[in-house]
This record gives structure tokens, C-alpha cells and sequence, in this order.
């Protein structure tokens, strides 16, 4: 078989296979290129060089997929730049060594997540996965930029379309346009901040392109029960059938605690002769231990557990799984949503509810954000506009003071005769 010829497509198609070993052969127009045969059949390729004194063999890629002519074109690149002094399979292999952004991902992931609370790492790692991996995955980290970064984030604040169920039997299904998502883009901005911010301590790269990101307008969903609303969730709670799941939705509305936090109620959190409750670390959202005061139907509740729940458990809520609290309630909710006919109603949304009836109650925007364990001010500014009500009574009762008094009108006839 010849060593050395003019490679076309025919000459490499019709190459045969030598059993139990590769070979190759070397073109005659461009020094080095050659098509090699591997013992598997599969063709590929080559060129063949010396760099600081070292022989090197660089694939260029695979037949078919790539044409003779395509190859060869090439392989004249890769020899005008070697005869310059360029080392292209040495730049190559240095290349991999640089990190990319799932490499930066992976290590966000293992190292940064594990500090956070796990419904939040849930959270970001999904984000990171679903929203930036796809389009960012293979990217050097050092060659992102502030305007990848606003490009990323303005496709996800246009939303994505995702399947959703079309009836209530679960088996038609259809395809739900896109709605935009402001808020998501707006989280995942922070999340690229603080992971740029660590990629510039692990000496990834020198700036941080996320750190002025453009946030998007955020309209925050605002649904308050009203007192007539509040009735009828009472009342189908007492009639519901699961009281467990029952009794965890009326803490909910009773503390303003996260339905998390209530499902993981201890026992040993809960000091009824002071009546306090005191969230640990593990719970919260702010990573906090959190204490706030419940009220007598709390403790009620919390005693009456007590009463039903077996010795040695710790749990206000036990699970049907043995050493776990309860884990999910939604499907109970969307019961209670209807029988209640609150459809709109989400379970965080007592939580607002809780808020706006302190605010109602005269308490100051500080007590509501201790009570709701916010760790910013700004957080608690949400419900700032409720307190508009009884600055409104004030001004009412102002007005009313000066608003002049009707006077009474003599009839002119009448006293005429009573004279």
C-alpha cells in the first residue's frame, strides 16, 4: 500500500484496513497531512509536525465529516502558523485546561450551595442547570462579558414556553405560550453576581461582568384574605378530614411562618410558659435562628399536638414516613382552595395576609418584619402601603373637626303664627 500520495476521496474511501494496527498516509502536496486508517475502520484526518524539538500529531478532524478538500485546506492554516512558531496542538491542550462556565457551575455548586438553605440551593441549582448552562455550558469563564450577561438575562425575562396540563384528567396536554419573567431574570442576575465574585477569589478572572446587571421591574404578587375570606377558610378547615394538614395551614395564618418552617416544627422550639417559638438556623430563610411570640391558640394548637402525637416523636407534624415530618400539603390545599372557593389564594399568601392584619392592628412596619423574620427593612417596605387605612382614619377625624355644622333654619310662616 502506497505511503505517500495525493489524497482525494476516492483514495481514502478505498484505503483497506491492515488487521490489528493503524497506519497512515502522508499527502504529497502539504508535508505532514495524512488520512489515517484505524484498525476499527474509522478514518480520520492528521498532521504530523515537530515543535521545540518534540514530534506532534494533531487530529483535524474525522471522515466523512470532513472533505479532503476541507482537510487539506486546513492543514496549510495549521502549517503556516506552525512555520511562524505557533505549537496549535499545544495551544489546544492548554485551551482544555481553562475553565468554563460549567466548570465554574460544578464548582458553585459543590462549594458555595452546601451554606445555603436547601430549598434556596434547590433553587439556584435548578436556575443554573435549566436557565444558564444551555447557552453559556462551553464558554470560557474569562470570556463572558457585561453584554452576554444582558442578553442572558433578557432572554429570561421573556420566559420560555413549558408543558402544563390542558384538562383535569392529567392526559391531554399542550404547550402554554411564554409569559415573561422578570423576577426570574432578576434572581438569576444575583446568582451570576455572586458566582463571578467567587470566580475572581479563585483566580478564574480579574472582573466581575454581573455586577451591574440591569434588573428588571419587578410587579410582586399582592393577595390579602379578607376577614369575610378568612371565615370561610376557617371554616373549611374545620371541616376538612386531614386536621393534620388542617392544623399546619391555621399556624400559618396564625404566626405568618413559612409552610416549611411549620412542617418542621419541633416540640423542643416551642416554650409555652414564656409562649414563644424559636425557629432554628435550619429553617428559616435567612439562615437565622428566628424567635417570635405566639399567641394562646398557638399554644392551644401546640398542646393539643402533644396530646396526639406519640411519645418520642419529635415532630409537631409527624410524616407518613418514619423519622420525617410531613413533606407535602399541596394537594390538600387545592382541596381547601375549592371547597373555601379562594382559587387565587397561594398558602404564602396567608403569610401576607398575617402581615396586613398586624398593620391593621397599629403595629410599625420594624415589629412586623421582626415577627415575619426579615433580615432587611426593605423586605418588610412591601406591606408600607397598607398602613394607609388608619392614616386615613387620622386625616378623616382632622377634617371632621373643622367641617363646618348644619344650623338650624327658622320657618318664617311658622313663627308668625306661634305669635
Amino acid at each position: 500500500m502506497p505511503k505517500r500520495i495525493r489524497l482525494n476521496e476516492k483514495s481514502v474511501r478505498e484505503a483497506p484496513l491492515v488487521k490489528g494496527r493503524d497506519y497512515q498516509i502522508f499527502d504529497t502536496e502539504v508535508r505532514g497531512f495524512a488520512i489515517c486508517i484505524y484498525r476499527s475502520g474509522n478514518r480520520a484526518f492528521t498532521l504530523d509536525y515537530r515543535s521545540a524539538g518534540r514530534q506532534r500529531r494533531m487530529t483535524i478532524g474525522r471522515w466523512p465529516e470532513w472533505s479532503t478538500t476541507a482537510a487539506r485546506e486546513r492543514a496549510k492554516e495549521l502549517r503556516r502558523e506552525i512555520d511562524a512558531g505557533a505549537d496549535p496542538l499545544g495551544e489546544r491542550e492548554q485551551g482544555r485546561d481553562v475553565p468554563r462556565f460549567k466548570d465554574l457551575i460544578d464548582r458553585y455548586i459543590e462549594e458555595h450551595l452546601p451554606h445555603l438553605a436547601p430549598t434556596n440551593a434547590s433553587d439556584q441549582k435548578s436556575m443554573l442547570r435549566k436557565l444558564v448552562e444551555p447557552d453559556w455550558g462551553n464558554r470560557l469563564v474569562a470570556d463572558i462579558t457585561s453584554s452576554d450577561v444582558e442578553k442572558l438575562l433578557t432572554k429570561i425575562a421573556a420566559g420560555r414556553a413549558r408543558p402544563s396540563k390542558a384538562k383535569p384528567n392529567n392526559r391531554a396536554r399542550k404547550l402554554q405560550g411564554s409569559k415573561p419573567t422578570p423576577i426570574r431574570a432578576n434572581r438569576t442576575g444575583e446568582v451570576l453576581r455572586k458566582m463571578f465574585t467567587l470566580a475572581i477569589g479563585w483566580k478564574w478572572r480579574t472582573d466581575n461582568p454581573a455586577s451591574g446587571f440591569r434588573r428588571r421591574l419587578e410587579n410582586e404578587r399582592e393577595r390579602f384574605l379578607s376577614k369575610e375570606e378568612i371565615g370561610k377558610l376557617a371554616e373549611a378547615l374545620d371541616r376538612a378530614e386531614d386536621q393534620r394538614a388542617a392544623t399546619i395551614i391555621r399556624m400559618c395564618l396564625l404566626t405568618g411562618a413559612r409552610v416549611g418552617e411549620v412542617r418542621q416544627a419541633r416540640f423542643e422550639h416551642f416554650n409555652l410558659e414564656l409562649g414563644s417559638w424559636s425557629k432554628p438556623a435550619t429553617t428559616t430563610k435567612q439562615r437565622k435562628v428566628h424567635r417570635l411570640p405566639i399567641s394562646d391558640e398557638v399554644a392551644a394548637i401546640v398542646r393539643q399536638r402533644q396530646l396526639i402525637v406519640p411519645n418520642g416523636i419529635p415532630w409537631l407534624f409527624p410524616g407518613d414516613v418514619p423519622g420525617q415530618p410531613v413533606i407535602e400539603i399541596r394537594r390538600f390545599w387545592r382541596s381547601i382552595q375549592r371547597e373555601a372557593n379562594l382559587e387565587d389564594v397561594r398558602i404564602h399568601d396567608l403569610r401576607h395576609t398575617f402581615a396586613s392584619l398586624l398593620v391593621s392592628g397599629g403595629a410599625s412596619l420594624e415589629m412586623i418584619g421582626k415577627l415575619l423574620g426579615h433580615s432587611q427593612l426593605k423586605t418588610t417596605q412591601r406591606y408600607a402601603h397598607l398602613m394607609d387605612s388608619p392614616l386615613r382614619a387620622g386625616v378623616d377625624a382632622v377634617a371632621d373637626a373643622f367641617r363646618p355644622r348644619p344650623k338650624l333654619v327658622h320657618n318664617a310662616d311658622q313663627d308668625r303664627k306661634s305669635a
